[in-house]
């Protein structure tokens, strides 16, 4: 064999023996992740990070580690290495948005939807394109961007039997749409006069309060109880959900995955809220971190569950349907 085709031979082996060892940093960084172990797993992704330097996805899995452990400048300065990496990165783009609105940069985080909305819309994703475009247009409203949210709405419209779009559809037009007038008050007067009085509906039952439910599970926590501060702030996470907070929700989630790091309702809850929030890619990540956990510890149960999100969810995502084959 000539010295060519020996150096050749070497090349592709130290090349493959690199992949593998990257492809096991990620592993052991996913699993640690999952478990609650975020030193660790920063430990992890940071040698994917130096083994293989033009990756983005490291460096993007440090930053949703680091917001998990509140440190989110840090976090901004990890999705910003990302998408050094890969500009088009939308792991990345959701988490430095999500990050800049934590610091309260609104604007900032505005344009980094912006450029999240259009990669979204260039590939197709409809419906993630238009959730990421009105949270633009919430944070900061322009002539600009309230014209292209409402025209991603007439494009939504269009596609007919697409659950993705419906929901999404609906999200922008709550938004779009302004509130009814109340009619003029003798129009009220002469209804009242004119029409039988209703029978009385019963009052609904007022929803929990999702501050209470977390403060008690807080002093639950302080007073040693993990289980009962596991159950209070999983109830909290739910009563903030009902009520239109998946931020306070999302949050409380975290308090819990503190106490909890391998709870799997806390996980399936953290992945639907991303759902509901427009967050497509970290729900797919979040869910295909369940699945290599339910496969490592042989957990049908848990791979069942997430598979009928991904059945009513995220049909058309093939690495989630992959794995429910």
């Amino acid at each position: 064999m000539s010295d060519r085709k020996q150096r050749q031979g070497h090349q592709r082996q130290s090349s493959s023996s690199l992949y593998e060892r990257y492809k096991d940093a990620l592993r052991r960084g996913h699993v640690a992740a999952l478990r609650g172990r975020l030193e660790p797993a920063i430990d992890a992704y940071s040698e994917a990070a130096s083994i293989a330097t033009d990756r983005a996805l490291p460096h993007a899995a440090i930053g949703g580690i680091l917001v998990r452990m509140g440190r989110i400048p840090e976090a901004l300065e990890a999705y910003d290495r990302a998408l050094a990496l890969a500009a088009r990165d939308e792991t990345a783009l959701r988490g430095r948005a999500e990050a800049l609105r934590s610091l309260g940069r609104r604007v900032e985080a505005a344009d980094t939807l912006d450029r999240l909305a259009e990669l979204l819309d260039g590939v197709g994703k409809l419906p993630d394109a238009t959730d990421a475009a009105r949270r633009a247009l919430e944070l900061a409203e322009s002539k600009e961007r309230r014209r292209y949210v409402e025209s991603l709405a007439v494009r939504l419209r269009a596609l007919d039997g697409d659950e993705a779009a419906k929901r999404a559809l609906a999200q922008v037009l709550r938004f779009l749409e302004p509130p009814v007038a109340p009619p003029p008050e003798d129009v009220v007067e002469a209804a009242q006069v004119e029409q039988p009085e209703p029978e009385p509906e019963p009052e609904p039952e007022p929803a929990p309060d999702g501050a209470l439910l977390a403060a008690a599970a807080e002093a639950a926590l302080d007073a040693g109880d993990v289980a009962a501060a596991r159950e209070g702030l999983l109830a909290a996470a739910a009563a903030y959900r009902q009520t239109g907070r998946p931020y306070a929700a999302i949050d409380a989630c975290y308090l819990a995955l503190a106490v909890a790091p391998a709870d799997v309702d806390l996980h399936m809850m953290l992945a639907e809220l991303y759902l509901e929030s427009g967050w497509r890619a970290p729900a797919v990540d979040k869910l295909l971190l369940l699945g290599r956990l339910a496969e490592l510890d042989e957990d049908p149960a848990t791979r069942d569950r997430l598979c009928v999100i991904v059945r009513d969810r995220l049909p058309d995502e093939p690495r989630l349907v992959a794995l429910c084959a």
